[in-house]
């Protein structure tokens, strides 16, 4: 049996059972336990399973600490994705930028691009660049309790009344099947709204974020143009979302 007909065979005894012990599937697929252990790796590898001691588990959905937390985590994998995701954008272009952690570090590379018109829910995001003197339009709403940001049917009517050539988010999980995942619905509206008045969507997400999902989903995978993540991204599973028709910086 090929590696691939293991893994599918793997991942249909997880979905029926939520969890398989190695031993059970070196006796199933008729291999050895060393055979399942990189199965399992591999699996693993592109967040398919999650690896307990003597089996695997399906992975748990992806949750959100709290905002001012994550602004502490992964900062290198971060500041890395806002540098590349600069070369993205063309002198004189409007963009939208939605509220999150990585999103605020790629606001501070953006003061880099002085001739870029930034439109953004982001209370963070638009002091960061109106103190460097651009035109930055800060779209109404309510304010989140957690995120510094405006949420709401309010910012997604205004929203609606843009159009712009790049949006780029930073969603808290993202799918090569199912596409992207926040944890909070509203936040997840903000995004989905931002993507469909943009010509291109982009999506800042490091490796930690790749291949999960999370509570509410935002968009299907197809409405992703551009993935900008860090070096750490398995080959694998960067592979498939090229497989599906995106770009990954």
């Amino acid at each position: 049996m090929w590696a691939k007909e293991r893994h599918q065979r793997i991942l249909s005894m997880l979905d029926a059972n939520r969890q398989v012990s190695a031993n059970d599937l070196a006796g199933i697929l008729d291999v050895s336990r060393e055979t399942v252990r990189r199965d399992l790796l591999d699996l693993e590898e592109i967040g398919k399973v999650a690896r307990v001691h003597g089996g695997a588990v399906l992975p748990e959905a992806r949750t959100e600490s709290p905002f001012r937390q994550r602004m502490t985590t992964q900062i290198r994998a971060k500041s890395e994705i806002a540098k590349k995701a600069l070369s993205l954008i063309q002198p004189g272009q409007t963009i939208m930028v939605d509220a999150g952690s990585t999103t605020a570090v790629f606001a501070r590379e953006l003061v880099k691009l002085p001739s870029v018109s930034v439109i953004t829910n982001s209370l963070d995001i638009a002091t960061t660049l109106q103190a460097d003197g651009r035109e930055v339009i800060l779209l109404g709403g309510r304010i989140a309790i957690d995120v510094p940001a405006t949420v709401g049917e309010l910012t997604l009517s205004e929203i609606r009344r843009f159009e712009v050539e790049l949006c780029f988010s930073a969603p808290v999980a993202l799918h090569p099947e199912k596409g992207s995942y926040f944890y909070d619905l509203r936040e997840a509206e903000v995004s989905r709204a931002m993507a469909m008045q943009a010509v291109r969507s982009v999506v800042l997400a490091d490796h930690t974020k790749l291949g999960a999902t999370s509570r509410v989903h935002s968009w299907d995978i197809e409405m992703t143009g551009t993935l900008v993540t860090n070096r750490a991204a398995p080959k694998a599973l960067l592979d498939q979302f090229q497989h599906v028709g995106i770009k990954v910086v």
